[in-house]
């Protein structure tokens, strides 16, 4: 499921946050399913699990997974609104991009 692209500017663990993010706004991945274990998807992707527990830490300090001790990692109820609401509120800098692309003399079709 999960995939590192080991030429991209991206850190891994930042990779593993945004596939996680775009399976939760696909709907491949939905509230209260289990995520993989550490150990497990450190195997799979050959990635340090130290670097794993970064991205799964980040995930939780924005509520997107949450951690049950003894039980694993699982999608909260609330990750799809948090998306949606990280998304929203990168809209300002489209908006922004956009104004100026348009000032440099771009047209509205480019």
């Amino acid at each position: 499921m999960f995939t590192i692209d080991p030429m991209s500017r991206t850190p891994v663990y930042g990779q593993i946050i945004e596939q996680v993010e775009k399976f939760i706004a696909l709907g491949i991945l939905k509230p209260g399913d289990a995520m993989p274990s550490v150990r497990n998807l450190s195997v799979e992707l050959s990635v340090n699990p130290n670097t794993i527990q970064k991205a799964f830490n980040e995930l939780g300090n924005s509520g997107i997974i949450i951690s049950v001790p003894g039980k694993g990692s699982f999608i909260s109820g609330d990750a799809r609104s948090i998306i949606s609401s990280k998304s929203m509120a990168r809209m300002g800098e489209f908006k922004l991009l956009v104004k100026q692309l348009l000032l440099a003399g771009c047209s509205g079709e480019e």
